[in-house]
């Protein structure tokens, strides 16, 4: 996928200021990108072999080899990745909240401004 074709689909998805993005559309349309993008090469067999054996290692692997990448291929993964990461917080944040509207263990209500 080229830069152009990346910012049409975000903005048909979410909006031309991404005012309709929510945690649940974000993922449900990461998830399609992904399975896209990866869905020639799931006919062939796939093999894992990731010598790095903790998330630490596998963070600095992926982030060293992504400077290697042509330019526009690494701001569409490094924006995709940012995007997930952030409404996924979002998610947590609003779940925190929520739960100690319904009396979960979270925070009390008064603790949540």
């Amino acid at each position: 996928m080229r830069i152009e074709e990346f910012r049409r689909a975000l903005r048909r998805e979410f909006g031309d200021n991404l005012e309709h993005a929510t945690p649940a559309n974000v993922r449900s349309f990461l998830d399609d990108l992904s399975r896209k993008r990866h869905e020639p090469m799931v006919r062939q067999r796939i093999v894992l072999d990731e010598p790095k054996t903790t998330y630490e290692e596998i963070l600095r692997d992926f982030f060293a080899r992504v400077l290697e990448f042509p330019r526009d291929e690494a701001v569409m993964l490094l924006w995709t990745m940012a995007f997930e990461l952030s409404f996924l917080m979002l998610e947590h944040h609003l779940g925190d909240r929520l739960d100690a509207l319904f009396g979960g263990e979270g925070r009390r209500p008064q603790d949540l401004s």
